[in-house]
């Protein structure tokens, strides 16, 4: 099962596709040979991707190109939709969250998911952060712990200063910034390994931005964060690593400032120089 594989990570070493000489404890996600169908349309196509664990790493490339697909299929996100398929293997954390043995409730309590527009609760600030770790942790919690990982939370996304005196308001009641970075902390008390951030910027002015990414790059290192942006600045900025993706095919994947200086593939060097997109 899921949670046993975590405790078993330690002893645990797999080969990686792009890395051969890294080991499974160093990968936080590696997909083989992954590819995904809606239907009879084809997003996906054999992708072979490592995503190294503790840091920030960007996917790039055109609309449609499969990036937020294949985020989503890091935590299944995709099985929402009966008509989708998929063949070859994702591994988080050493353990293949596609095999018939694994419950996806843990599989989603290692992996959060940001998603474009902020999607806080229509409930209060508190009840936010709490949500989902009450869905863990069924029962009565002594008000001293829920106390304790609100503010731990809310201290890890710059919020507590501002909200410490508002945790009974509305969470809609936030700045669309403030609910970006209530929807991260609402993740953190269920301890997740890796958060997925699917364009987590992209309504949001350019000085929540900047909030935004100083943010993501102050979990790095405690997580592993593996973003889509559509935002070539953003992806230099605020990524160690960055992914390019064409017609649901990887086409590079390295050191973000080797990708934007000296692609090793045309292609990349167009999309980055704005040549289509």
């Amino acid at each position: 099962m899921w949670r046993g594989a975590l405790g078993d990570l330690e002893h645990n070493t797999m080969s990686s596709v792009g890395h051969p000489d890294m080991k499974g404890p160093e990968l936080a996600i590696q997909t083989t040979d992954l590819s995904l169908w809606y239907g009879t349309f084809q997003a996906l196509f054999d992708v072979n991707f490592d995503v190294k664990q503790g840091i920030v790493t960007s996917l790039i490339g055109p609309s449609g190109c499969g990036k937020s697909t294949l985020l989503r299929s890091v935590n299944r996100i995709n099985e929402r939709f009966d008509y989708v398929r998929t063949s070859g293997k994702v591994e988080v954390l050493g353990q293949d969250i596609y095999a018939s043995s694994v419950d996806i409730t843990q599989v989603r309590s290692q992996i959060g998911m940001v998603f474009q527009r902020p999607n806080p609760l229509p409930v209060s600030i508190r009840k936010n952060i709490l949500f989902g770790y009450h869905l863990k942790h069924p029962g009565k919690i002594a008000a001293s712990v829920e106390n304790d990982l609100i503010e731990k939370s809310l201290r890890e996304v710059m919020l507590w200063d501002d909200l410490k005196d508002k945790l009974n308001h509305s969470a809609l009641s936030l700045a669309l910034e403030q609910q970006q970075k209530l929807c991260i902390a609402r993740l953190l008390p269920v301890k997740p390994k890796v958060l997925l951030m699917d364009e987590p910027c992209s309504a949001l002015d350019p000085e929540a931005t900047a909030a935004i990414e100083d943010l993501i790059w102050g979990l790095r290192g405690e997580y592993t964060i593996l973003i889509v942006t559509h935002n070539m600045a953003q992806a230099r900025r605020a990524s160690d690593e960055c992914a390019f993706m064409l017609m649901g095919k990887m086409v590079e994947h390295g050191k973000t400032e080797d990708i934007f200086v000296t692609p090793d593939h045309q292609e990349t060097a167009d999309y980055i120089e704005g040549k289509f997109g």
